[in-house]
């Protein structure tokens, strides 16, 4: 994480955008500090990526002040876009066009970039280089667009839903590439609605629902201000033990079905009160889980409704 002290190289006041009569951003205000991957975050419909594309330049800003590298967005659309990367939700190419192909329309584009070949071999797309646009699974397709968006040797990087559709394996692949990003030197803004991607890449992480920010932080400290119970679970066939359990310090709730037990615990420190009850007393015990909170609890607990609304 970026030292505290770290220059700003975002900032947001008061961003508003309107359609009409509805107000899609109402108010929205963070600031991100250089070299850190900030997460934006919340529903489908959330104004997330309303807010990113007013960022970018993509959308006109109704109210409120906002600057990227001390630039404004639309005055000084063409120097920004210089020195931003852009990976946007959808990113669609002709389906005859080749990888390398890409890669050189996209340099073109810019004053100054850095040698394609370079993000090829990093983004592990060296064999594809001579490969159409439509052969490519849907990971291969991400790692050309995360390319695409680092071929001006960007300042500043946007990632906007970039492992939506992809397998469990494909995700985990672009999240090592997106801390791989960072570790370049690049300021990442990561636009999710997977909450394991935020808690596992971000180093602070706006949650927006219904265009207002309503937590910031970073995500182990959004988690301990929740104060949520931890979930203890495991298997016995001893017999009676609810009413024991139930006695135990911090042990807020005990849930017995069969052989299963369930236990919500206000402390993780409870945990080891658990195991040293049923070890001292020589009671066999399989499958012990403990389940933490996370940061699906947190926006559970800030929306009251689960993430993927």
């Amino acid at each position: 994480m970026p030292a505290m002290d770290a220059p700003s190289v975002i900032e947001v006041k008061a961003l508003r955008k309107s359609y009409g009569d509805f107000e899609a951003v109402r108010g929205i205000d963070f600031s991100v500090r250089e070299g850190e991957i900030f997460g934006i975050v919340g529903p489908n419909g959330a104004g997330k990526t309303t807010t990113v594309e007013c960022l970018e330049g993509l959308r006109d800003i109704t109210a409120g002040e906002v600057r990227i590298l001390g630039l404004h967005p639309q005055r000084d659309a063409r120097a920004l876009k210089q020195r931003i990367g852009i990976q946007l939700q959808e990113s669609i190419l002709p389906d005859r066009i080749k990888v390398k192909e890409a890669l050189s329309l996209f340099a073109a584009l810019y004053d100054r970039s850095i040698p394609y070949e370079e993000l090829v071999d990093q983004l592990g797309l060296r064999e594809k280089m001579n490969s159409y646009y439509d052969s490519l699974s849907g990971g291969q397709k991400q790692r050309l667009s995360i390319a695409m968006a680092l071929v001006n040797d960007p300042e500043v990087v946007f990632f906007d839903e970039l492992t939506t559709g992809l397998d469990p394996q494909a995700r985990r692949t672009i999240w090592a590439l997106v801390e791989q990003v960072r570790d370049m030197g690049k300021t990442v803004i990561l636009v999710t609605h997977f909450m394991e991607e935020a808690e596992r890449l971000c180093d602070r992480v706006a949650i927006i629902d219904q265009g207002k920010v309503i937590a910031l932080d970073a995500p182990t400290q959004l988690i301990r201000d929740l104060h949520a119970h931890h979930h203890v679970s495991f298997t016995s066939d001893h017999e009676a033990l609810t009413t024991a359990l139930r006695e135990l310090p911090q042990v807020e709730q005990v849930d017995h079905h069969r052989d299963h037990y369930q236990l919500e615990v206000s402390d993780i420190k409870a945990v080891a009160t658990i195991i040293t009850h049923l070890t001292d007393r020589d009671i066999p015990f399989y499958d012990f889980t403990i389940q933490q909170p996370n940061l699906e609890d947190v926006f559970i607990e800030l929306t009251g409704r689960t993430i993927r609304d």
